[in-house]
């Protein structure tokens, strides 16, 4: 982005079109590295000797690894530039990648996955980036294109990933993932330029992000445990305990941060924007209810009939594709025409659709329904992911755009990791006993998760997603001739007001 000489801001459209094409590539390898994992899921559980519950760690311990970064990580942005510490990010993110696939046990897989989660600091960086560098009109077809490599990222990654832990193990999913992701922070440091909003006088929120980490951390590792230890175990009801006790002197640091002139990760201020508040919820509803129904689809597919699919690890990875086909055709269009229609129209129906499928996904559906349902499921959150952001990226400042992604993937992030360990409570605690072999004319038995499990978690998935719509109502429409009408009455009160 320029000024011609006539003090007109031009915008350099291959530069643009370049980064635009980098991200999408980023986000394709960044779900490629968690996609290929989520099939994987019971045979990493067996190698360890972790039961169903605990697995789920795998895929929270990232979150909440993303979560405390976050929003450190978006502050560094607008402080050192966002291309630098984008940098930063991805190179650290490829150390942690090249060595979990080396963990010698779950402790430190779990570990190596909590600081591989600064990868999901890459995605709000780079949206700071283009709406620094891209045309208004330009922006709500990025963030379509890159809400549908989510999909495209899925597409590649559970199949491929199926394939090479079906026959070389879970292991090598990871060590096939390292050249791509270190090709991609190369090109990134190569091609991106720095930022033009910097605030080096603007101090990190690390308490912040320490308080909010533990209140997470804190509750999601009870919710994994609770089936092995109990429900009403000393250690659980302890930890959900802290857990609710920490938000209070969490809520009272922030706000008094925020008074005394910092910038707090929680920025109330920021939050009391409604757009800003509808995107963060609507988030953070739409990656609980995908976290959630991933891990119960893929425990759906490889769990012996008659509650199970009785698939392999290579067809259970084949069966999830219709969610991410979904999601990558109709994110694109849901980028066509979301500046003539609007971003409500899109999020809502998104949400009605996901929310349809789930229900039929809880009523015990055949093979062939669970993977049309998956489609209309993965189709659903590709128009909210690729709608919804738009709220954010056109109402905020351009100067406080990396605290309020940042803040945004927050959210994101919650949801995610609490969907996870939920989903694998559910599997642990409504379980049945499964003959699994036959030795010498005795059956061999196995306790596994029953159909009332599935049940439970889609039925909660879906009623997330009403939550969603009743949410995404509440927004301010910021695209399509009702965002024109509102921005004419708006400008209309506030020249009455000031005669």
């Amino acid at each position: 982005m320029y000024e011609n000489g006539n003090g007109k801001v031009e915008y350099d459209k291959h530069y643009t079109n370049r980064v635009m094409m980098l991200l999408a590539f980023i986000v394709i390898i960044v779900m490629y590295v968690e996609g290929m994992l989520t099939p994987s899921l019971p045979s990493i559980a067996s190698e360890f000797g972790v039961s169903v519950s605990q697995v789920s760690l795998v895929l929270s311990s990232y979150l909440v690894g993303g979560v405390a970064l976050t929003p450190v990580v978006g502050k560094l942005g607008d402080i050192y530039g966002k291309k630098k510490i984008l940098s930063v990010s991805l190179i650290v993110y490829a150390i942690f990648v090249s060595v979990t696939g080396f963990s010698p046990n779950f402790t430190f897989m779990v570990v190596s996955r909590a600081i591989q989660g600064i990868g999901l600091t890459i995605l709000p960086l780079g949206m700071s980036l283009i709406r620094e560098e891209f045309p208004k009109e330009m922006i709500p077809k990025a963030q379509a294109l890159i809400s549908a490599m989510f999909g495209a990222g899925f597409a590649v990654s559970l199949p491929l990933g199926s394939f090479v832990s079906n026959d070389y193990g879970w292991r090598w999913t990871y060590h096939t993932a390292v050249p791509f992701v270190i090709i991609a922070t190369i090109v990134a440091i190569i091609l991106i330029k720095e930022s033009k909003y910097k605030r080096p006088e603007v101090k990190i929120d690390y308490v912040g992000a320490a308080l909010l980490a533990s209140v997470l951390g804190l509750f999601v590792f009870a919710l994994s445990q609770g089936p092995v230890w109990g429900w009403t175990s000393t250690k659980i009801i302890g930890m959900v305990a802290t857990s609710a006790i920490l938000i209070a002197p969490l809520v009272a640091y922030e706000s008094r941060y925020r008074k005394k002139g910092g910038e707090a990760i929680l920025n109330f201020k920021l939050l009391a924007q409604r757009n800003v508040m509808v995107t963060n919820l609507a988030i953070a509803i739409s990656g609980f209810g995908m976290f959630l129904a991933m891990q119960a689809l893929t425990y759906r597919f490889e769990l012996p009939i008659p509650d199970g699919l009785g698939k392999s690890i290579l067809n259970t990875g084949i069966s999830l594709v219709p969610f991410a086909i979904g999601m990558l055709i109709f994110a694109p269009i849901t980028g066509q025409f979301i500046s003539r229609v609007g971003v409500k129209p899109f999020a809502v129906l998104g949400s009605v659709v996901t929310a349809i499928g789930f229900i039929f996904q809880s009523l015990v559906p055949s093979y062939n329904m669970v993977l049309v349902l998956e489609f209309v499921t993965g189709a659903g959150l590709s128009m909210i992911n690729a709608s919804v952001i738009n709220f954010l990226i056109l109402t905020v400042d351009p100067r406080d755009m990396g605290l309020a992604t940042g803040m945004n993937g927050t959210f994101r992030s919650v949801g995610s990791a609490i969907g996870a360990p939920i989903a694998g409570s559910l599997l642990s605690t409504f379980t049945a006993s499964y003959t699994i072999a036959y030795v010498g004319g005795h059956p061999i038995t196995k306790i596994l998760p029953s159909h009332l499990a599935f049940y439970y978690a889609f039925v909660i998935a879906a009623a997330t997603f009403v939550a969603s719509i009743v949410t995404i109502v509440f927004g301010r429409e910021v695209l399509g001739k009702r965002s024109a009408k509102e921005t004419e009455r708006r400008k209309f009160e506030a020249e009455f007001q000031a005669k």
